[in-house]
């Protein structure tokens, strides 16, 4: 399933990167006698929305931004996450308690809410929501990466190469840095499927992507004011987010049990 799932979300991917290539109608122009085709109709494969624009043109259009917004924003968090982690895992001290009192505190808040207030504080945008997500998101992988290296601090290696004299940036980055990266990848992989979720009901919400960009969160927010008429507008969307998130979910239970030593193999 999950070399399954891998070779649907390239393709989705490659799909959505080739976009401009495919051709394909323009997804923002407007032909309001094509206004709510079903699928079929007018020369429209999955037919038309509220505007009549080419429903399935914005489909791959908005996984551009979709995808790009989970992977950018796990991106970030994963790129700070590690290096707090490390930081506060190795030095501990006033480090770790400083640190960790400030990521206990982003934790108190539920995650949503968390992104919520901050893109309302920075204003809607996508750029604000995938910087909102990631600050969110800061503490998940901090939390895992402090844990990992905290089992590894009392490991014989690790107390061989301090006491040779090793530097401590050496020690974090040759020593530490490798034994926490396959926890990472899956903790990643995991989390970019939720970070595409959030990043949908943010553009649901008015939050994220604005008109005209062509989102599925937003193409689903505007298909749900027509669920009777045309419930296609929101049928494919949905039916891409759970697509996508679904073989992530996947590929993340395969990189997990590839790269779990526990795990027997015959």
């Amino acid at each position: 399933m999950a070399l399954v799932s891998f070779v649907v979300l390239c393709g989705l991917m490659l799909a959505s990167l080739l976009a401009p290539y495919l051709g394909l109608p323009d997804p923002n122009v407007i032909e309001l006698r094509d206004r709510l085709a079903s699928p079929g109709q007018s020369g429209h494969l999955l037919g038309a929305d509220e505007l009549g624009r080419d429903y399935l043109s914005r489909l791959v259009w908005g996984g551009r931004i979709s995808i790009s917004v989970g992977f950018f924003a796990v991106l970030l968090a994963l790129g700070v996450g590690l290096i707090l982690g490390l930081v506060t895992g190795y030095l501990r001290g006033v480090w770790d308690l400083t640190i960790m009192r400030f990521i206990d505190v982003l934790m108190a808040f539920p995650y949503i809410l968390l992104a919520i207030a901050i893109v309302a504080s920075l204003g809607p945008g996508l750029r604000n929501t995938m910087v909102a997500l990631a600050i969110a998101g800061v503490p998940y992988y901090t939390r895992i990466v402090r844990g990992s290296v905290l089992g590894l601090m009392d490991k014989e290696f690790i107390q061989a190469a301090k006491a040779v004299g090793a530097p401590p940036v050496r020690i974090i980055l040759r020593h530490l840095l490798p034994n926490v990266v396959a926890p990472m990848i899956v903790a990643a992989t995991l989390d970019v499927g939720w970070m595409i979720m959030a990043g949908a009901g943010m553009s649901f919400l008015g939050l994220g992507a604005q008109p005209p960009d062509a989102e599925w969160g937003l193409m689903l927010s505007n298909g749900s004011k027509y669920l009777r008429m045309a419930p296609h507008l929101s049928l494919f969307a949905g039916m891409a987010i759970s697509l996508v998130v679904l073989a992530l979910n996947f590929i993340g239970d395969g990189l997990r049990d590839a790269l779990d030593p526990k795990v027997q193999r015959y």
